[in-house]
């Protein structure tokens, strides 16, 4: 059963620009990525020297908190007890060491739960649960990013634990200077590579795909009747069951052309006896000296003219049957109950000038099928008019429709002189007539040619065997379950 193929999306129109995009579009999103992933590991180095120096500081400020004289309380003093004779502690002991980098913002608070001790800032409460070691942590203050580096410990102050918290700030700009810095320093160079890359594949593809070009250049040169294949081991392995897939197309294309010049062939010789029967009778009618001879030879220009017409309209169903147009378009529901009737209509007169009994069997239940009408009328047409033509005056044709769970069959039986099974394969070839039959008729020997080509159109099987009774032909065309559109009771 023909189905429609839906619609596709555009196809590429150059395999040099696919295979282009297919390897600069993974380039392009890794270069981003890339530059995203420097900046956070660039991000993550700059903190630790930073994040260690910041340490550092709250180490060095916690060593500033010291109980006064009286045990009481705690005390925070740049000038100590701690730094007082220590040369290098006393060398750090001013405020001017909290401030290493010129032009940053550093800040520090000591504080406890109750009060604060010291400090230049005012930062948000720490977690007040004594730490092993300095946690960090990103602030605002006061409308500036700041890195803020707390250590929360306990202090023995009279006979109570008491908790102190040491923080120190610093302004974020150094390190985002730095990340700037690295990054600058990593990508630039990326500007320069990513653009000779991209140039070096274009020309890498350029000469990778100059095969291609050979070939199309090849396949140019040739002459238009020159079907020989292309030898498989001049292309690239990668195209090669492409030229192979051309070869066998080059064969199939081969065998048609060879099967159309013969076709065109035997049609002139048929052509020429209905012509040379005209021309005869033509001439016997001119020399007719009686009115009942210029009857009889008029008799034979109507009848050879009617072999002709009949002749090129076969001929003109068979071209349309084959053209591939007519394989896509125009298939609809149709009710296989009334093809058949207008099928036995018009082969009734033929039957009737022969004595030949034509009967239908199909009842009056519609079976509905996917199908072309016009086409399954031919088919149809054909095989009633073949039936008619091969079957002796007072002999029988009966057209019966069965339907069954493997599908619909269309028996179409004769009373004639049957086809050997030798014989039942071969009598589909356009032209072909058997000797037993052939000399006694006017068939052209396309009838059966017709019919197995529209029944290939609706995916049908045609069968030749022998009628239950055992005389005559028997002419079966099966419908597979799948081309069954519906059974209307």
């Amino acid at each position: 059963m023909p189905f429609l193929i839906p619609k596709r999306r555009s196809e590429p129109t150059s395999l040099f620009g696919e295979i282009l995009d297919w390897m600069l579009a993974p380039l392009l999103l890794l270069w981003p990525l890339t530059l995203f992933f420097t900046y956070q590991i660039a991000a993550e180095i700059a903190h630790r020297p930073y994040d260690q120096a910041l340490a550092e500081r709250v180490r060095w400020l916690q060593r500033l908190v010291t109980v006064d004289a009286s045990g009481q309380k705690l005390t925070f003093a740049l000038d100590s007890p701690i730094t007082k004779g220590n040369p290098e502690e006393s060398s750090r002991s001013s405020f001017s060491w909290l401030l290493p980098i010129p032009g940053s913002t550093l800040l520090y608070e000591i504080r406890t739960p109750n009060e604060r001790l010291a400090g230049n800032a005012h930062f948000p409460p720490p977690l007040w649960t004594a730490q092993i070691d300095v946690y960090f942590q990103e602030i605002d203050y006061r409308g500036e990013a700041m890195r803020l580096a707390t250590l929360v410990e306990r202090r023995r102050v009279a006979t109570e634990q008491m908790l102190v918290a040491i923080q120190v700030a610093e302004s974020v700009k150094p390190r985002q200077a730095l990340v700037t810095e690295v990054i600058t320093g990593v990508m630039m160079p990326q500007f320069l590579v990513v653009p000779i890359a991209v140039v070096l594949v274009w020309f890498g593809l350029t000469q990778g795909l100059a095969p291609l070009r050979r070939l199309q250049a090849h396949l140019a040169r040739r002459r238009p009747t020159d079907l020989s294949p292309i030898a498989p081991e001049r292309v690239p392995e990668e195209i090669r069951p492409l030229i192979e897939a051309f070869n066998r197309l080059m064969e199939r294309l081969e065998e048609n052309l060879t099967a159309q010049r013969r076709f065109i062939a035997d049609a002139a010789h048929q052509m020429r006896t209905p012509i040379t029967g005209l021309k005869i009778q033509a001439e016997l009618a001119r020399d007719a000296t009686t009115p009942e001879e210029l009857r009889h030879d008029l008799e034979g220009i109507v009848a050879s003219a009617e072999r002709a017409a009949r002749l090129i309209n076969q001929l003109l169903t068979l071209a349309r049957t084959e053209s591939s147009s007519e394989r896509v378009h125009r298939f609809e529901p149709t009710d296989l109950v009334t093809v058949l009737r207008e099928a036995v209509a018009t082969c009734y007169p033929k039957a009737q000038q022969k004595a030949i009994g034509l009967a239908l069997e199909a009842g009056e239940t519609p079976v509905i099928i996917e199908a072309n009408a016009l086409m399954l009328g031919e088919l149809f047409k054909n095989l009633i008019d073949n039936a008619i033509t091969y079957t002796p005056t007072g002999g029988e044709v009966t057209v019966q429709l069965q339907i069954a769970s493997e599908g619909v069959a269309v028996h179409v039986d004769d009373t004639g002189p049957g086809i050997l099974p030798a014989d039942r394969e071969r009598v589909f070839a356009p032209f072909v007539r058997l000797e037993r039959t052939a000399p006694a008729t006017e068939g052209s020997g396309l009838g059966l040619a017709i019919v197995r080509e529209i029944a290939e159109q609706h995916r049908a099987q045609v069968v030749i065997t022998t009628p239950p009774s055992g005389k005559g032909t028997r002419v079966t065309v099966s419908f597979a379950p799948s081309s069954a559109f519906a059974l209307l009771s």
